[in-house]
């Protein structure tokens, strides 16, 4: 295999990228360099994969680092609210129309006990959180962060503890939440002065519980027959629920697959989806490799369809007419901020963790692995970029304000411009080499569907019925 600079092979990518975007708009010729090989791609507006939901841009918050306190609450701020909410990130998050948030955990969840944020905050307990060895002061709870959601126009995907909690403690909290009076939890909830029900409808079933790391980590055969009977118990209370299972937490752990086949063995019949997360690194060989790096998303979409093919193994070993969906709600781009102190508050509030600092190459991966998500929604219903305020997140806080790394605007251009259906589009393009890959191609492309374009700049987009339009072009 030839070998190509670092250097060189961005500038080729950033190349081919601004030609791709720039016939797609205006109907030019393109080409891909270095090859001078003509790139095509072919649109067929009735090949639809899927109508894209919303919830497959959702993103993640966690009692991590600074990504409650200092993030988006901080009482003693001047950018806040009455309610301790930071105003500009609240208008930041509003304007991103950021859909479905998934809280408290992440790792925090498996052992967190939910009755220590809620009720008078006097009267709540500071916790060592033993997942990120830092001080909870439990200042921001359950109905803090339901509020907030409502405050910034979003859903909450609430994460339940199957780590140290029970399967009761779950169906308690479903009750607290979504019943609306005349019972023992959502009494109490009308006592801590939330007379209307949240009527929360998406849930986690816990998190990673494949993993070591894990508070209560458990083997699969356990871990499913936990999950079955917290399902039970959580639609006994509400019917509606829509329940997460726990998949494998990546390609890299030992039981990849098994895992999610022993779990789905015993909960298939109880939940709606499971769940994938993953984490991609450009740190070997020293100083990243950029080609193999942007090409990642090509493994993330090898891991869905390894995920699709597990549960609809178990789905023809039950016979079952039901088909699972998938929940991505761990992926982003993460390998300079996960060793040492990065990692371990010292029993610290608000410690500053995982804050990870983003490049263009980041934000290129990023953008590819929204086209793999967009290919595959037919299948991936729900996604979360992990996460969204100070901790491996788009948006970073400081005492006078915000900024946006160079993550935010893949992501918010899919925010903004992922409607209508995703296509299935033949692309014709020249590739590369990359090691345990097949041929890459330089150019992978993501259309669209819409009933009703409107004005980008000064292009104008006719308003025929579902003209098909580019979401992102990845290189």
């Amino acid at each position: 295999m030839s070998t190509t600079s670092r250097r060189r092979f961005l500038q080729h990518a950033s190349t081919a990228g601004l030609a791709c975007s720039t016939s797609l708009l205006f109907g030019r010729s393109l080409s891909a360099h270095p090859a001078s090989e003509p790139v095509r791609i072919y649109v067929d507006s009735k090949r639809t994969i899927s109508p894209i939901d919303r919830n497959l841009f959702g993103s993640f918050l966690e009692h991590l680092g600074r990504a409650i306190y200092e993030g988006i609450s901080d009482p003693g701020s001047k950018l806040s609210d009455s309610n301790g909410f930071r105003k500009d990130v609240m208008e930041e998050i509003r304007h991103l129309g950021v859909p479905i948030i998934r809280y408290p955990g992440g790792n925090f969840v498996s052992g967190y006990n939910w009755l220590d944020g809620v009720g008078p905050k006097q009267d709540r307990p500071r916790v060592l959180d033993r997942a990120w060895n830092s001080l909870n002061s439990n200042q921001f709870g359950t109905n803090e962060f339901l509020a907030w959601c409502k405050a910034v126009g979003t859903e909450p995907l609430m994460g339940l503890n199957l780590g140290t909690g029970t399967s009761e403690q779950a169906a308690d909290l479903v009750e607290y939440c979504n019943v609306s009076n005349g019972t023992r939890w959502s009494d109490l909830r009308r006592k801590h002065g939330f007379a209307e029900p949240h009527k929360v409808q998406r849930w986690c079933l816990g998190n990673e519980m494949d993993g070591p790391w894990q508070i209560g980590h458990m083997s699969a055969t356990d871990y499913g027959a936990k999950a079955a009977d917290a399902a039970r118990q959580m639609r006994y209370v509400d019917p509606s629920l829509k329940l997460v299972a726990c998949g494998s937490s990546g390609p890299g752990m030992p039981t990849y697959l098994e895992w999610d086949r022993e779990v789905l063995e015993q909960c298939y019949e109880y939940v709606d989806g499971l769940s994938l997360h993953r984490y991609f690194e450009n740190a070997e060989p020293p100083g990243g490799d950029s080609a193999k790096f942007l090409a990642m998303n090509l493994s993330m979409e090898r891991q869905i369809a390894e995920t699709i093919a597990v549960c609809d193994l178990v789905r023809g070993h039950k016979r079952s007419p039901k088909k699972l969906w998938l929940s991505f709600d761990e992926w982003n781009v993460w390998y300079r901020e996960r060793r040492g102190d990065a990692v371990n508050g010292h029993g610290k509030m608000a410690p500053h963790l995982l804050e990870e600092i983003y490049n263009l190459e980041d934000a290129l991966l990023v953008g590819g692995l929204i086209n793999s998500l967009v290919r595959n929604s037919d299948r991936v219903k729900l996604a979360c970029l992990a996460q969204l305020v100070n901790v491996i997140a788009p948006i970073m806080t400081n005492a006078e304000g915000l900024f946006r790394q160079t993550i935010y605007y893949p992501y918010s251009w899919a925010l903004q411009f992922a409607r209508g259906a995703a296509l299935n589009l033949l692309v014709e393009s020249s590739t590369y080499d990359v090691p345990g890959f097949e041929r890459v191609p330089h150019v992978i492309a993501t259309f669209q569907t819409l009933t009703n374009w409107k004005s980008i700049g000064k292009i104008t987009h006719p308003r025929a019925s579902r003209t098909p339009q580019c979401l992102l072009a990845r290189i």
